[in-house]
Order: C-alpha cells, then structure tokens, then sequence
C-alpha cells in the first residue's frame, strides 16, 4: 500500500497537457516537431522557467538547438507562441514565451447556441478532460453551477481550461474559479481569459526563484536567424 501511495503522490505531482492539444492539432495546421516544442514550453513554464533557450530545449528532445530555433520561429509566424515580457517581484522586466495564442486557438469558443444540447455538451467535455466518466456527484456539481449559480455554460467551460492551464485538474479547484470570478464582476469568457492570463503570470513570478533569473536579452536574437 505505500508503494501505491507513493506513486499516487507522484502522479499527481505530473504537467497536465489539455486533451484538446493531443486530438486537434493536426487541424490546427500543428507539425508534430512543433508540437514537442510546445509541450517543452508549456513543461519549462510548469517548471518556472518562462523563457528557454533553444539549447535548454534540444536538451530534452531529439532536434538540435538550431532546429529549435526555426521551430520557435515558426510558431510564432504562425500565431501560436507570442514573446512577451513581465515585470518580476523585483520589477525587472523579462521577456517570457506565452502559449496563450495556442491556447485561445484551442479553447476557442464557437457561438453560443440557446438550446439544450448546449448545456449537455459540457459534460462530454468534462468527461474528455478527466479522462474518465463523470460520478453522479460530479455531475450533480455542474447542475449546480448551471441552475443554482446560474453560470454560463462558456463560462463554465473557461474555469475547466483554467484548471487544466494551472495543472489542477479537480472539482474543488474549478468551483473556486468560478466563485473567484462571481465576486471579481466576470462575466464573459474574454473577462475570463484576461482574469486567468494575469492570475498565471502572477503565480509565475512567485514560482520563479531569484536565483532562476538571468539576462534573458542574451537569448533574443535567434529569432531573427535566416
């Protein structure tokens, strides 16, 4: 039995990666060298290394920094990685990579359609996400943010993509999101993203030790490589 807690500890402790990124990225135009280097991201970021270079990246796939490179390159022409940059705890200004293009791609809303199948629609989702079937339990949970909270199905939606983005994949975790958002006034999926994009930079900055920083301005120019 501790032998099985013991790996349960562990697997808990593992990146999320969205099921979504795994079966669409093909029809996102997605290349499967490309998609590595997006995992590599998003794990580097889990990690709190916000930035890494393209060594750091060949160091843990099969490619070479110079293809790396091209790679990142290419994922920014094609609107899914942006450069960005963040103030620290310290106010120092450091340029980070952000999935967020990819993820709005991915998690991108279609138009709401008030009928019934919509709201059905949500647990399939859940269902997809957690990789198991709902227990009754959970499903009576989403009936509850649906009639008693009255919570938009898109907005429900959202905090099950802002649990899966933080890694936090349970009920508990997205019925705080949803909370969280009823006392902050959000009300709409685009207040959602940009209430879930601040709040990932802010546990980023917390995440990241003083002595992780370095001058990341050393790194920029293999973007402009031909």
């Amino acid at each position: 039995m501790a032998k099985f807690q013991s790996f349960q500890q562990m697997m808990d402790k593992q990146l999320t990666v969205p099921s979504q990124l795994l079966t669409n990225y093909v029809s996102l135009g997605i290349q499967e060298q490309e998609l590595v280097v997006l995992l590599q991201l998003h794990r580097f970021r889990w990690e709190g290394n916000a930035f890494p270079t393209p060594e750091q990246l060949a160091g843990n796939v099969t490619m070479s920094s110079q293809e790396c490179s091209q790679i990142l390159r290419r994922l920014i022409q094609k609107h899914f990685l942006t450069i960005e940059q963040e103030k620290n705890e310290r106010q120092i200004i450091n340029e980070t990579y952000s999935l967020e293009p990819l993820w709005e791609k991915l998690f991108e809303e279609k138009t709401v359609r008030q009928d019934t199948n919509y709201d059905e629609n949500i647990f399939p989702l859940f269902e997809k996400e957690f990789g198991r079937p709902l227990s009754p339990f959970e499903i009576e949970t989403v009936s509850i943010w649906l009639d008693e909270d009255e919570q938009s199905p898109a907005l429900i939606k959202a905090a099950l993509r802002e649990a899966v983005l933080m890694g936090k994949l349970n009920f508990k975790y997205i019925d705080r999101i949803l909370r969280e958002w009823s006392k902050k006034g959000v009300r709409t999926v685009e207040q959602a993203r940009e209430h879930g994009k601040q709040f990932r930079q802010g546990s980023q900055m917390k995440k990241a030790s003083p002595e992780s920083k370095r001058d990341v301005s050393l790194y920029y120019n293999w973007l402009e490589e031909e």
